[in-house]
């Protein structure tokens, strides 16, 4: 009995160990990349040819916002995982008001996209490409919006990097590698191959690496903005109304007339009524605090309120005392991510229609209370459902039927790399005290484009589903937003700018700026460590994407995470896919009050990165 209790201790003791290995806090790291350090300005984006575009318009004296612009436009003309025809969505704070502001530049679904329609048609969801995945184009009024409302140059200086571009510049490998594998897609549509398959009939039919890739059309269309802007300047009208003008040329003018009559063209739905009516959204963002720092996201039309439910959640436990990266700690965060992300599957969507989601609910720090209680310390739990908010609200669920019938019934099964579709992002930030933080995404490679416009259209409508028994609040319907994944994020400290972040890929990222924030806030990284940090990805929540399903259990571990944590996590019912990068790149800035400078960080790997002065 004695040797009995003796081993049984030991086994304890060792258990211990293996769950909490790891450190309260990291040692600090050399990076891979170096910290940028700027006093003035911050352009961070997802290829440096398009972080000078930002740079230009600081030395221009434009503020933030400005660059900003002038980075989106750049990256769309780059096929930086987005094109002109896809969504816009940021987080700017005005330091005029000291407050965050939210644009909401994601586009709808068009005349006659119904769940009638696409079941008609054999669709269990909208089709994941091609233009019956199309939705309207948004990219174009959030850029011209967020510059008219809050910048302080033209669109003619704005768009100048981005027109030369479309003049031509030198291809990267990674764009002209995802052409050249969606070869076959891209063939399917007419205006597509001119624009994106130079070597038509080739044995390689994309751009080289290096070779100038041209885009003529779309150049023009960017020009047409711009001219509309100076003319409406030289007829007396001030500084908004001639970008406004540029907006209308776009949505209501002959670049709208010129987008549908190749859209009809092609088959499909967006008409010149869907583009004039659609307007950019300026809201109030949704908000949570995590030990005092307010920490801001978009509102349920994206996912980003999950990461505030992740936050409320996490608040109330001792990270610290469960070691970076131990067991415990990977573990407890799978488990909250999937509480978080299950509520998201079922309660979010478009606010501007009904029925109205429980977002007061979902964020409140009593509802976390009651979730994180569900956690099994011992194992993942693959069978985790929505909770049910609406008593936070003192209101009734009225979708308790849906939600005890919850999940529906599987597809097939993704893939991993099904969860990671699309997305760039852009930090920029000015010493006058403009932050802005941005995710655009859609119409990537490969996209539908749209005539002669060269404008590549969104691929949007995928994350609608058809049935309400998978989420009563995002079935498709004209006029509707998709529930997209897109999710920058911003922190305040003592009501000033703390962190600014966002991340590209799909469902992943809420997963990626969570950890990072809490590396920050937790372990004491500096920007650059925490977005290099080691991190998981969780597959379990159901993919936005084709084909629509979950993955429970399996995880994505960094290879430098300890192998006796992996042995650990093993035994508590986790399928681990061991790899050296799990995120996607990150770009963050940290706000120095001390010493009243700007910290740039970005992963080390991919093309991200920024300049700063």
């Amino acid at each position: 009995m004695i040797a009995r209790a003796i081993s049984l201790f030991l086994l304890a003791a060792l258990s211990a160990v293996l769950l909490s290995a790891g450190a309260d806090a990291p040692p600090p790291q050399r990076t891979e990349k170096p910290i940028l350090h700027g006093r003035h300005w911050a352009a961070i984006t997802g290829k440096p040819m398009a972080a000078t575009a930002g740079a230009r318009m600081f030395i221009k004296g434009g503020n933030a916002v400005d660059a900003a612009c002038a980075m989106l436009g750049a990256v769309c003309t780059m096929w930086d995982v987005l094109s002109w025809g896809g969504e816009t969505q940021a987080l700017i704070y005005h330091p005029g008001l000291k407050k965050v502001i939210a644009l909401n530049g994601l586009g709808v679904a068009p005349t006659d996209a119904t769940p009638e329609f696409y079941k008609s048609r054999g669709f269990r969801y909208p089709p994941p490409d091609g233009i019956l995945s199309a939705i309207t184009p948004g990219t174009p009024g959030g850029l011209i919006t967020m510059l008219a409302e809050f910048g302080t140059l033209s669109l003619k200086d704005v768009l100048a990097p981005a027109i030369e571009m479309a003049e031509g510049y030198p291809m990267e490998k990674d764009t002209a590698d995802r052409i050249e594998k969606d070869k076959a897609k891209i063939k399917a549509w007419p205006y597509s191959p001119k624009v994106m398959l130079p070597h038509l009939g080739e044995a390689y039919e994309a751009p080289y690496p290096g070779e100038i890739f041209r885009q003529p059309d779309l150049k023009a269309t960017l020009q047409k903005l711009v001219q509309a802007e100076q003319d409406a300047l030289a007829r007396g009208r001030n500084r908004k109304e001639a970008l406004y003008e540029a907006y209308d040329r776009f949505y209501k003018g002959d670049v709208a007339r010129e987008l549908v009559r190749s859209v009809k063209e092609q088959g499909g739905l967006i008409t010149l009524d869907d583009l004039a009516a659609w307007k950019v959204r300026i809201e109030d963002p949704v908000m949570t605090t995590y030990k005092g720092i307010e920490v801001y996201k978009l509102n349920c039309w994206v996912q980003g309120p999950v990461m505030l439910q992740a936050l409320n959640m996490l608040e109330t436990l001792d990270l610290k005392g469960m070691s970076f990266n131990s067991a415990r700690y990977i573990h407890t965060l799978y488990q909250v991510m999937n509480l978080a992300f299950a509520d998201r599957d079922f309660y979010y969507g478009d606010p501007y229609f009904p029925p109205e989601e429980p977002i007061r609910g979902l964020l409140s720090k009593d509802y976390a209370r009651s979730r994180v209680r569900l956690i099994d310390a011992a194992k993942n739990a693959v069978d985790v459902k929505p909770g049910d908010p609406y008593p936070y609200e003192g209101k009734s669920n009225p979708f308790k039927k849906l939600l005890e019938a919850w999940p529906p019934g599987k597809g097939k099964e993704p893939q991993p790399e099904d969860f990671w579709t699309g997305t760039t992002s852009i930090q920029a930030a000015d010493e006058a005290g403009w932050v802005v933080s941005v995710t655009p995404s859609g119409g990537w490679v490969p996209a539908v484009i749209a005539g002669a416009t060269g404008v590549g259209l969104s691929q949007r409508a995928q994350s609608f589903v058809l049935d309400e028994a998978e989420n009563p609040f995002n079935v498709i319907a004209p006029g509707k937003r998709p529930r997209a994944t897109l999710t920058p994020g911003l922190a305040l400290k003592d009501g000033a700018p703390y962190l600014s972040f966002a991340v590209q890929g799909g469902d992943t990222q809420d997963q990626n700026l969570l950890q990072f924030f809490l590396d920050v806030v937790e372990f004491g990284m500096n920007v650059q460590e925490a977005c290099e940090a080691p991190n998981i990805t969780s597959y379990q929540m159901r993919n936005s994407f084709d084909p629509h399903d979950s993955l429970p259990g399996t995880m994505d571990i960094n290879e430098k995470v300890p192998a006796e944590v992996r042995e650990a996590l093993k035994g508590m019912g986790y399928k681990l896919e061991v790899k050296k990068y799990t995120s996607g790149p990150i770009n963050a800035l940290f706000f120095d009050r001390k010493h009243g400078t700007f910290w740039g960080g970005s992963s080390n790997y991919g093309d991200d990165y920024g300049v700063v002065w």
